[in-house]
């Protein structure tokens, strides 16, 4: 089986991101060489999943460095225009911010050469940190297993083996997993474009279904958890992710499924207190009422269309980030894994 490489480093000229947009139909990989020009790829979602954001966030302070120099006005100014693109996902301006520190903090001479040296060990950590997620979380679910899973938070998502995927495909190769159902995910379609590419690649049974079916599948009782990735978390454990989750979380609550949030700890974000607080991303209204050139709503309707939404802590069994399992009271299990503490 060949691994998903959704962004590839080319140290000291540019990456090369697997264009999303494209996919299931085509893997055509992009270019990038300027900071506009990753900034439309993530504001296109031909880059997208918060944790490969990070990465793409740190791979555009190299690039910037590379296109724009090293002075720290330009570094600033490019750090400001990365991180605004997407406001929800904590990953890409924490890492913008992070790489823009680690980079002030060095002569001028060296920083174009360090910042590329920076993104290439944002890469490395982001695999092992997946790995290690997947370990702690596999376990959670019982033998013969089937798991629904909504959006996409699988290699496309953070550039090593996925999160909510990561946690699935390993419990697959342990011989736990029995299937998976996936979403479509409306109105962009990343469970039938993207997690239903992924899940074919790594052989894993599946069954793709609509997101209006997903509370009548809960109820026959053939789901034993509900597993997605996420976009922010608050430090109380209320979570963002893929608009249609909430009502997921409802749905599984009241059937006594438990739904795993499955996520690195760089996308907790311990400054946010609640949900509440949590920016939400609206997009286009014209990508609700069809889907590319195709449209089967009428023309000048508006449409509702956040990319979002927040889950309360109250309705997730438990957050499995790559240093264990945060279990309820959320706020306070998070608070020990981001001092260090290791929970199983």
């Amino acid at each position: 089986m060949t691994e998903v490489v959704p962004l590839r480093i080319v140290p000291g000229e540019s990456i090369h991101l697997l264009d999303q947009v494209q996919l299931p139909h085509e893997e055509r990989y992009l270019r990038i060489a300027t900071v506009d020009a990753l900034c439309e790829a993530i504001a296109a979602l031909r880059v997208r999943g918060a944790p490969l954001l990070g990465l793409a966030g740190a791979c555009g302070m190299a690039i910037a460095a590379t296109e724009r120099g090293t002075t720290d006005d330009a570094l600033r100014l490019a750090a400001t225009t990365i991180a605004a693109t997407r406001p929800t996902a904590v990953d890409l301006p924490a890492a913008v911010t992070a790489a823009l520190e680690f980079a002030l903090a060095l002569p001028e001479p060296e920083r174009e050469a360090a910042l590329w040296a920076y993104a290439g060990e944002y890469a490395a950590r982001r695999v092992r940190e997946d790995r290690a997620l997947a370990a702690y979380g596999a376990p959670l679910l019982p033998a013969g297993a089937a798991v629904l899973t909504h959006c996409n938070a699988g290699a496309l998502s953070t550039g090593g083996i996925g999160t909510a995927l990561g946690v699935i495909r390993a419990a697959w190769e342990q011989g736990t997993l029995a299937h998976c159902y996936a979403t479509e995910t409306r109105p962009l379609l990343q469970g039938a474009r993207l997690t239903a590419w992924e899940l074919a690649r790594l052989g894993i049974p599946a069954t793709l279904l609509p997101d209006t079916a997903a509370a009548s599948l809960l109820a026959t009782g053939r789901v034993h958890a509900v597993i997605t990735g996420a976009d922010r978390i608050a430090a109380n454990g209320d979570s963002a992710n893929k608009i249609g989750t909430f009502q997921l979380a409802l749905a599984a609550a009241r059937h006594g499924v438990p739904l795993y949030i499955a996520a690195p700890l760089t996308t907790v974000d311990f400054d946010c207190p609640g949900g509440a607080t949590i920016p939400i991303e609206f997009r286009d209204e014209r990508e609700v009422g069809g889907f590319g050139a195709t449209r089967w709503a009428p023309e000048g309707l508006a449409a509702y269309n956040p990319a979002f939404d927040v889950t309360p802590d109250d309705l997730i069994a438990a957050i499995i980030t790559e240093r264990g399992v945060a279990r309820p009271p959320l706020g306070s299990a998070l608070a020990a894994l981001r001092g260090g503490a290791t929970v199983a």
